[in-house]
């Protein structure tokens, strides 16, 4: 008991001349400092894992026959137009398939056009009888003859011409069969990948099993990120709010978005946090080449002050506290917080405009009340 005494009172002494030490030290702390001034401050929500740059419109084709490939002629990176022949299979058959059809349909013309003048003779010949009937000229039984041939070749007439149309159709069911061994761009866009040369043999994907396809055609024109939100923030966030996407591939640079969709669902992912995937489209990319598949994050602004007493979040310590260089020392404030994000915090209450506060918040030495000085200015 004694002995647990002696260090107790051995560890008092050590943390006063410890504080001693510190408060008495003639050589001030060097400390980095910033100015409290006011500015734009915003609440924001950002992504847990990174989101993915996305295409509004992506195409992976691939024909739904299988075949070889006869003709490609667009290479990776071709910008094409919507309707333009992207890559065709060999076909010979099925272009004799369409001839064929559209000589049938010319012959069931032919003879729809020469059934029907027989049945308008026929008719008017029926007529010249029905009135030579009322003059007693020819016996009933020869009118009924005449008018029962009129009628059967109108019949004729009527069925070669069903017929005609049956060829007609044909000819649409033939050049449907053609035009699947076809892919046509399905809008403007840039080929980004072919799978396949001349010569080769494709084949469609078994239910089931994603397969590469053939061309993947993508519009850049529109563009959106997709990322993933914690669950505890996503119910803040709603449709058409304003965002910022940054990304790896282009440092310090923001690009502004708005939210077009929440998914109506939690991701149960194994492991990790469940979130719940945010959709944002970019609105001004113009003078970048964003491609799909970049990895971005997403800051989603909840809300937002143009003006606001503001200090650097780097600078807060223990969550509500700021250190404030002032009369040649460090003094440790509170303050009340009002909206926050990573870079800065808006300040309600506990500092002024103008008044340094210390951003080195982790320098050796620092404490409330000791000497200290700026070493460097600005933020």
């Amino acid at each position: 008991m004694q002995k647990r005494t002696v260090f107790v009172v051995a560890g008092i002494v050590l943390a006063a001349v410890a504080a001693i030490l510190v408060f008495t030290r003639s050589d001030p702390v060097q400390l980095d400092v910033g100015v409290v001034d006011r500015g734009p401050v915003a609440e924001t929500v950002t992504n847990t894992r990174a989101g993915t740059i996305k295409a509004c419109d992506r195409a992976r084709l691939a024909p739904t026959m299988g075949g070889k490939i006869e003709k490609l002629p667009v290479k990776k990176g071709d910008r094409v137009k919507k309707g333009q022949l992207l890559l065709e299979l060999w076909n010979q058959d099925l272009l004799a398939a369409v001839t064929l059809a559209e000589r049938d349909a010319v012959a069931a013309q032919s003879r729809t056009e020469q059934a029907c003048i027989a049945a308008k003779v026929a008719r008017q010949d029926s007529k010249r009888t029905d009135a030579l009937i009322e003059r007693k000229l020819v016996s009933a039984d020869a009118a009924d003859k005449v008018r029962g041939d009129a009628e059967s070749k109108e019949a004729m007439c009527r069925a070669v011409t069903q017929d005609a149309r049956v060829s007609a159709a044909r000819i649409d069911q033939a050049r449907a069969n053609l035009e699947r061994t076809r892919l046509r761009a399905p809008f403007d866009g840039v080929v980004a990948e072919i799978n396949g040369e001349l010569g080769e043999f494709v084949t469609p994907s078994p239910i089931g099993i994603a397969t590469p396809p053939a061309v993947d055609v993508v519009d850049t024109r529109c563009i959106y990120i997709t990322a993933p939100i914690d669950e505890v923030d996503a119910p803040r966030i709603r449709k058409d709010m304003r965002a910022r996407v940054t990304l790896d591939a282009f440092k310090d640079k923001f690009f502004p978005a708005h939210v077009r969709r929440v998914a109506p669902y939690v991701l149960e992912l194994e492991k990790q946090a469940r979130t719940v995937e945010v959709e944002a489209e970019l609105e001004s990319h113009e003078n970048v080449d964003l491609l799909p598949g970049y990895s971005a994050d997403l800051e989603v602004i909840i809300d937002q002050r143009a003006d606001a007493l503001r200090v650097p979040t780097r600078a807060i310590i223990q969550g509500d506290s700021v250190y404030v260089l002032e009369a040649g020392k460090a003094h440790l404030r509170k303050i009340k917080k009002g909206l926050a994000n990573w870079e800065y915090v808006e300040v309600l209450e506990g500092v002024k405009a103008g008044d340094q506060i210390v951003l080195s918040i982790d320098r050796e030495g620092l404490a409330d009340g000791v000497k200290a000085e700026a070493a460097t200015s600005g933020q």
